[in-house]
């Protein structure tokens, strides 16, 4: 049996000592705390420091109404703006709801209780500031990234990582499938950087961004004379990577002409410049990305089967930045620091409302559109902590009635995401996954029968 004081501290601010000692049972897997006003919930804060709090705004001396519950909510965030605030009221649940996720609440629960919905969102905001510690303890150690610039605490990334690194010791081609904004060419130059070839150069070309007509010459080179205008000889990209890595971003938009060249080139690692009759060895290994879908495009005879299995002799798939639980947070806070510097604001962070944002924004242009809201919000905040509406991000929240119909099915679209992780982590061991969770194994049980989940 675990000792109590190894348990997660999970502080209860309510005034009832009915629903006080009602709680302390159902959360058998934390070390509850109780505080009954504003006075003993700060001192029970700066004492035992709780990674979640559940604050009920009708607190003494004004138990009818919500103002020293929010004047409570002021506090916890100012003294410890980490820490998880799920607040609780009766009290016009729908304009409490968006005043207090306004004030920093990390989530929202109307009396009322329900013990089994509220654990659950207990669980996932302990699950969610596992991560963000974690995520700041890699910060502080400078250890918050693999492969030297990938910033990340996600498993799924992690994985892709492992793969880079067992590839990039090797010869073969690498194919990167992700969509646009995810960071290929990082990864691209990060397969070059733990290889063998890291002392020679990398060279990166987009082949969707040069016109089909330019794109050879691009490639391959040419001759003196070969064209009008062709006045010099020019060295392609080919030949400029000799001994180093080509970065091939786009390869989809590899006209079927070009792609036969480009094919001879892997099959026989020979090239001929355009108007030349030499055929000139290089020494070039090949990474290529693209958002498309080969597999459609070689069933529509755009892509030629034979250069697909020639190129992706490793499939990398990247996820995107919605499917990277906690990364967004992560690589906000990274960009905040990067870009505050090198303009030198006045910008020392985000705010919880900012960070409530980034947390359930969908992100379709993934960490590229992360890293420009940002650069334009250290420019435009007036404050020195980065909000929501800097971010314009203050009008992707739901609101009012939307917001609490669909808190269920989003609670529970987390909660999978993150009994699945937990289990991914720990191997699918019962026991170390909910330790990951901050629930009890009985807790666990539950949530897998309930979600029809398997270990």
């Amino acid at each position: 049996m675990s000792n109590e004081s190894d348990l997660p501290v999970l502080l209860v601010v309510e005034d009832d000592e009915g629903l006080q000692r009602q709680l302390r049972w159902a959360y058998d897997g934390y070390r509850v705390v109780s505080a009954t006003d504003r006075a003993s919930a700060v001192e029970a804060l700066r004492l035992h420091e709780p990674a979640v709090v559940t604050l009920d705004l009708g607190l003494p001396p004004d138990p009818d109404g919500t103002d020293e519950g929010f004047a409570t909510l002021r506090d916890i965030v100012e003294l410890k703006p980490d820490t998880k605030i799920i607040v609780a009221s009766g009290h016009g649940a729908r304009e409490s709801a968006m005043k207090a996720i306004a004030f920093g609440a990390y989530d929202f629960y109307r009396k009322p209780i329900d013990i089994d919905e509220l654990g659950l969102i207990v669980a996932r905001a302990f699950h969610l500031h596992g991560i963000e510690d974690e995520n700041r303890r890699l910060e502080k150690s400078g250890g918050s990234t693999v492969l030297g610039s990938i910033i990340t605490a996600a498993p799924e990334m992690l994985k892709v990582g492992r793969t880079i690194e067992r590839v990039a010791s090797t010869n073969v081609s690498v194919m990167l499938l992700g969509a646009s904004g995810t960071g290929k060419e990082l990864l691209a130059r990060a397969v070059h950087d733990q290889s063998d070839r890291k002392s020679g150069p990398f060279v990166a070309i987009n082949c969707a961004a040069i016109p089909e007509n330019l794109l050879e010459a691009e490639l391959f080179g040419y001759e003196r004379g070969a064209f009008t205008g062709a006045v010099k000889t020019n060295v392609g990209k080919i030949e400029l990577a000799e001994g180093g890595t080509l970065f091939l971003d786009e390869v989809g938009d590899i006209p079927l002409p070009l792609q036969v060249k480009l094919l001879r080139f892997l099959q026989e690692r020979v090239i001929e410049r355009i108007g030349g009759r030499q055929q000139i060895a290089v020494d070039t290994r090949i990474v290529c990305a693209t958002h498309q879908k080969l597999e459609e495009m070689i069933s529509d005879g755009r892509f030629r089967e034979d250069l697909y299995y020639r190129l992706a002799e490793v499939v990398v798939k990247i996820p995107s930045l919605a499917d990277r639980a906690g990364d967004a947070v992560l690589l906000a806070r990274h960009f905040v620091n990067r870009f505050a510097r090198e303009m030198n604001t006045k910008v020392q962070g985000i705010s919880p409302d900012a960070l409530a944002a980034i947390d359930g924004y969908s992100w379709p242009g993934n960490v590229r559109e992360l890293e420009n809201r940002i650069k334009r919000a250290v420019i435009m905040a007036d404050g020195k902590l980065v909000t929501a509406a800097d971010l314009d991000l203050s009008g992707n929240a739901p609101d009012g009635e939307d917001m609490l119909i669909n808190l269920r099915a989003a609670r529970e679209t987390a909660d999978r995401k993150a009994i699945r992780q937990a289990l991914s982590r720990t191997d699918n061991n019962i026991s170390g996954a909910a330790k990951l969770l901050g629930i009890s194994r009985p807790t666990l049980y539950d949530l897998l029968k309930q979600y029809q989940l398997t270990a």
